[in-house]
């Protein structure tokens, strides 16, 4: 990233900070869901290979007849893991037209209804109107609105709530809790979207949640010699919540957003980026539990980290060597520089996956990883014959 793209990032951040509009506050990110095939075996993996442990569950036990829901937890993550039980449930549609894939982005709020009726107001699309869920343990306010594709943005409301989730919910006592491996909470989440979509979304976000665009690229910034796209970042008032918009731009072959659209069957969230304090030791362990990582950058790559880091007159902490061997990527910005690495698609589509991340002070995105990972991306798509 170069310092005038550092620049743009600092005044998109000022800006966003002096005077984002305030009338959809966000306290984070409350929950994920996803919509899979087999949510007892999803619920298995994610534990074995993502170190998340057992949290609640809503099932026919509980007396749920048409859904089951396994809910884990690592940190401030929780993932919800939800398949249908019957073949009458809407459910069914998602997972045959997108496969596994991600269904609910639930934001935490201070008053659901507020939320909801202020994006209403502004434009948005219904998916689930105010409504009060009550148990022994208190009540919790959800209403929720989409997003690109079927998305879903859910706001959660749960000042008034001590269960272990959400009403309908249990406490999953398991005996199998593999360690956790250090992952801490969502950075960000990475939407992509069809041709010429990018800035439709752009606007919606900045219209109906009042987020701002604080961080844009063009297809000369995301490039190889194969192929392209363009991607702009989003975020709410208080930088809790980061959504960057992917679109394709023309290469001479297919990206890795048209590859995603393609199999996904429309536009999704393309990957979850999880924050660690120690990533060395979190990708370390997450190999070892037979999670897959794009191919290692080459050794050039390693070799101009050191100059990268002297121009903002940062000095790497860890060992490159250590880095290199389980193939993280260091980019720099004024603050401070990041680390990271791409898992490969955890689903049979290549459609989702997960980005690890460890923020050494830096605010941006890895854009000086940009040419080092989609050639890592493009590797595996040739793999697959659809580059």
């Amino acid at each position: 990233m170069s310092k005038k793209e550092i620049k743009s990032v600092h005044y998109g951040l000022e800006k966003i900070f002096e005077g984002a509009q305030d009338f959809l506050p966000l306290l984070g990110t409350d929950y994920v869901e996803f919509y899979v095939g087999n949510a007892k075996q999803a619920a298995y993996f994610y534990k074995t290979a993502f170190g998340f442990q057992s949290h609640a569950y809503k099932g026919l036990e509980t007396g749920s007849k048409d859904a089951v829901s396994y809910v884990l937890t690592q940190d401030k993550i929780k993932l919800v893991l939800t398949t249908p039980l019957n073949s009458s449930s809407s459910i069914n549609n998602h997972i045959v037209k997108h496969g596994d894939g991600v269904k609910v982005v639930a934001l935490w709020v201070e008053d659901a209804k507020k939320a909801y009726e202020e994006t209403m107001s502004r434009g948005a699309k219904s998916y689930m109107e105010p409504t009060i869920e009550t148990d022994e343990h208190g009540e919790v306010v959800r209403a929720g609105i989409y997003t690109y594709g079927e998305t879903v943005h859910m706001f959660v409301e749960r000042k008034n709530y001590k269960g272990p989730f959400l009403p309908g919910f249990q406490k999953w006592e398991s005996a199998y809790n593999p360690p956790a491996v250090g992952l801490k909470y969502i950075d960000h989440m990475v939407g992509n979207v069809g041709w010429n979509q990018m800035d439709v979304w752009v606007q919606w976000y900045e219209q109906v949640m009042g987020f701002e665009n604080f961080l844009s690229f063009d297809d000369k910034q995301i490039h190889t010699e194969y192929s392209a796209l363009m991607s702009k970042v989003m975020s709410n008032g208080n930088g809790r919540i980061k959504f960057p918009i992917n679109e394709p731009a023309e290469g001479k072959k297919r990206s890795q957003i048209e590859e995603y659209l393609d199999f996904y069957e429309g536009a999704g969230v393309q990957h979850i980026a999880v924050a660690t304090d120690d990533i060395i030791k979190t990708v370390g362990q997450l190999q070892l539990n037979g999670v897959e990582f794009l191919s290692t950058p080459p050794e050039a790559y390693y070799k101009a980290v050191p100059g990268r880091l002297e121009e903002f007159s940062h000095e790497l902490r860890e060992d490159i060597e250590k880095l290199k061997g389980l193939g993280i990527m260091i980019d720099a910005d004024e603050e401070g520089y990041l680390l990271q690495i791409f898992t490969k698609p955890v689903e049979d589509r290549p459609t989702l996956f997960f980005e690890i991340i460890q923020r050494m002070g830096a605010k941006g995105f890895g854009a000086g990883n940009f040419k080092a990972l989609f050639e890592s991306i493009e590797r595996e798509q040739a793999k697959r014959g659809t580059l």
